[in-house]
């Protein structure tokens, strides 16, 4: 078996070479989502300059009265960009180099998915999946901006399992023959992206390459696997719920629209799992408007299997957990005022992940109203920062090993919902390249 047809090379749309790309390329709509003057900071640093920023929807605002005055702006500024020039055609990949803040180098290449081949519902066979659950109630308010969108711009980001390097490794060698297409310093601390365009040669060898790893016997043997587990050739890592959304608006219209139409593809960078430069990071949670003792309710929700520890400062905290075993479940405990504790669970299923440990604390406190909400945060200091406001705490995740995620999701399903992170918020994927989905 093998999983071929679900992609193809992408027709994109670039920002003009004379534009000032580093006010062009903004971060990923879902970071900072917490952090409201990050994203003034970001519209000081674009002003008025043409942006991606005028063409996405920062979740920040997802609860704005204006919502649909917001969408409807991003809407007009698609189809103005379009009118005034502003993004000129690609057709083929694209080898993305991004150089983290840290001088790592990553690197991707940009294709089109087909959504056909794409499932995220429990128990999906597909070759194209995700790796962690799908919340259904946030698919409904991004289709609202993409139904009628002229255009998509992704923040994707999928991973393939490619132990002996035989996609994206290659192009990499031969950049010196590839064309430069865009270079560019990344606003507020971000680092910098650049692309490059293979020749038809350098594409044909790299679309082998990826149908390849599609074969199911091979990714079966990989991962120990049973034989005749279907392959998934593409993990989907960030991104999926636009993923989602992409493929709820394509069910929409796909009856009358037709197999051919820009709408059944979707644009996303495609990542190696085993570049040196991917790295996991754990997504927080930050519990706002707490009202309820929260060691009591631990202790309440987990009972007698519950540990808690307290830590004189967050640095120590945070070593403690890296030092436990990954079959230990624990997290770290941050509440106003300095106070840290390192929380473990004892006796927790084996094929259960620490974080659907906690998960299912949240979710049972925000249920019995201890809690008002509950946000996603990246990066260890944001949560401490964010945890120490009154009204607030926070529960610090431990890091989900590379070397699990693909054997665990083929064999077990999507993880529970953010479970992990490629990388911290500053090392998300900014929007530079775009792609038409209207008919």
């Amino acid at each position: 078996m093998r999983a071929a047809s679900s992609f193809r090379l992408p027709q994109l749309l670039l920002p003009r070479p004379d534009l000032a790309l580093p006010r062009w390329c903004v971060i990923a709509c879902d970071q900072y989502t917490s952090d409201p003057g990050y994203w003034q900071r970001v519209e000081h640093e674009v002003g008025d300059a043409p942006s991606a920023l005028q063409l996405i929807y920062p979740e920040v605002h997802l609860a704005s009265p204006d919502k649909s005055e917001r969408i409807a702006r991003v809407q007009a500024a698609m189809r103005r960009y379009g009118d005034q020039g502003l993004l000129r055609p690609h057709d083929g990949a694209v080898l993305v180099e991004r150089t983290l803040p840290d001088g790592r180098v990553r690197r991707g290449l940009m294709l089109e998915l087909d959504l056909e081949q794409y499932d995220y519902t429990p128990g999906s066979a597909s070759p194209i999946r995700p790796t962690e659950g799908t919340i259904v109630e946030r698919i409904a308010p991004r289709i609202e901006l993409r139904q009628d969108a002229e255009l998509e711009l992704p923040h994707i980001l999928v991973l393939i399992d490619d132990p002996a390097h035989t996609v994206i490794e290659p192009l990499a060698a031969q950049r010196a023959r590839l064309a430069p297409l865009y270079d560019t310093a990344l606003m507020l601390g971000g680092g910098r992206v650049a692309g490059f365009a293979p020749d038809t040669e350098l594409q044909a060898q790299a679309v082998n390459a990826l149908q390849a790893l599609g074969d199911g016997a091979a990714f079966a043997a990989r991962h120990g696997l049973p034989a005749g587990t279907p392959p998934m050739l593409f993990a989907v890592g960030d991104g999926n719920h636009s993923l989602a959304t992409a493929k709820a608006c394509w069910e929409r219209i796909k009856a009358s629209a037709g197999p051919d139409h820009p709408a059944r593809w979707a644009l996303v960078e495609v990542e190696n799992i085993h570049d040196q430069a991917m790295a996991f990071a754990p997504i927080h949670r930050l519990l706002l408007g707490v009202t309820a003792d929260l060691r009591a309710a631990l202790a309440a929700h987990f009972g007698p299997r519950v540990q808690i520890v307290d830590q004189p400062d967050a640095a120590t905290m945070r070593a403690a957990l890296a030092a436990l075993p990954r079959e230990v479940h624990a997290a770290g405990l941050l509440q106003p005022g300095g106070r840290h504790a390192l929380v473990l669970v004892h006796g927790a299923p084996a094929a259960q992940l620490d974080v659907a440990s906690f998960q299912g604390f949240v979710d049972a406190l925000l249920a019995q109203g201890g809690a008002r909400e509950v946000d996603y945060v990246h990066g260890d200091d944001a949560l401490a920062r964010l945890a120490d406001q009154e009204g607030h705490a926070g529960l610090h995740l431990a890091t989900l090993g590379k070397s699990e995620l693909i054997a665990r999701v083929a064999q077990h399903g999507p993880l529970p919902r953010k479970s992990f992170s490629m990388g911290e918020a500053d090392e998300k994927r900014f929007y530079l390249e775009a792609r038409r989905i209207r008919g």
